[in-house]
């Protein structure tokens, strides 16, 4: 048993070490992520696979959330991944507060640090909004009000405010409130590949590669 346990295991270590570089890879360097809802809509859609870096914000330890080092901090508009504990699984949302801002929404229209972000007509009846620094299209529903407003709140040190740009559907901190920055996994900046849910996941070829805004 031993002698073939020894044959088996010197016939495949070479297959078993790509196996554990390849997972530990993902797992800390870089990966994809499905997108199952449409609570980013419209920059993303349910079938497209995002690229994610795993070392956009820290070095962590493979399979942990544990960081050997912090590469930089999530910046205001960022598309992020994070392990959301108060919604018990993986979201994909856009950074709008970042430590310290002061954010408010009144009638789906934000307003950081007292200023208001200026909002522009796009096409498809969605909107441009201007962030500081970061422009980005959004899907605003006029007629819808559960999520449209909320009083001026600060971020607290070391946490997030984060929204989906489908700001009518999105269980975001509106829901699950602040964004602690050790729950973050990655940065996303274009979809890899996209499968149609509605039509027997054939691929959307024009949203491979796609760059993300």
């Amino acid at each position: 048993m031993k002698s073939s346990l020894k044959s088996f295991w010197r016939d495949n270590r070479s297959l078993f070490l790509f196996l554990a570089l390849m997972f530990c890879f993902r797992s800390a360097i870089a990966d994809w992520n499905d997108v199952p809802s449409g609570s980013m809509k419209p920059t993303l859609i349910e079938g497209d696979r995002i690229g994610l870096n795993k070392m956009a914000y820290d070095l962590r330890i493979p399979f942990t959330h544990i960081s050997l080092c912090k590469i930089a901090d999530p910046a205001r508009g960022d598309i992020a991944v994070f392990d959301s504990k108060a919604a018990d699984k993986r979201l994909v949302k856009r950074v709008i507060g970042v430590p310290g801002d002061t954010v408010a929404m009144q009638d789906n229209r934000l307003y950081i640090n007292g200023k208001a972000i200026t909002y522009t007509a796009a096409a498809g009846g969605d909107w441009l909004e201007q962030l500081p620094g970061k422009n980005h299209i959004v899907r605003i529903d006029p007629n819808a009000k559960t999520y449209a407003n909320f009083n001026p709140v600060t971020v607290p040190a070391d946490h997030y405010l984060m929204l989906g740009d489908n700001r009518d559907n999105s269980a975001d901190s509106r829901v699950i409130g602040f964004v602690p920055r050790s729950e973050f996994v990655g940065r996303s900046r274009s979809v890899v590949m996209s499968l149609d849910y509605e039509d027997y996941l054939l691929p959307r070829a024009e949203r491979f590669f796609h760059r993300l805004e």
